[in-house]
């Protein structure tokens, strides 16, 4: 089992850049993919963004291709997702989670954080 806590969330204007964090406590994150999600009021939780246990393999969804990269440090159990050229649609509450391999089905994961908000006023 993994506990997950997510910070760096906050209110920024469009265009501005966020930086979230992610720490991991308990079994190692280096045992697990990390994952990425957001959920805007009203609707379902989306995939944003994977990385492979190694770091070396990351996926992201079409809408944040080229804007969002995820990252890891395992030496300090931390994944982090830079968000860049914010836009109003980002706004959600995003959500840190693991799992044994990349996925990008919320049904996959199991382990969750509490989630940080991001308000990207236009």
């Amino acid at each position: 089992q993994v506990q997950l806590v997510e910070s760096g969330g906050g209110l920024v204007q469009a265009g501005g850049s966020l930086r979230l964090s992610c720490a991991a406590s308990g079994r190692t994150s280096s045992s697990y993919a990390m994952g990425w999600f957001r959920q805007a009021p009203g609707k379902e939780r989306e995939f944003v963004a994977a990385i492979s246990r190694s770091g070396v393999i990351a996926d992201y969804a079409d809408s944040v291709k080229g804007r969002f990269t995820i990252s890891r440090d395992n030496a300090k159990n931390t994944v982090y997702l830079q968000m860049n050229t914010l836009k109003p649609e980002d706004t959600a509450v995003y959500y840190c989670t693991a799992r044994t391999g990349i996925s990008r089905s919320t049904s996959d994961y199991k382990n969750w954080g509490q989630g940080t908000q991001v308000t990207v006023s236009s």
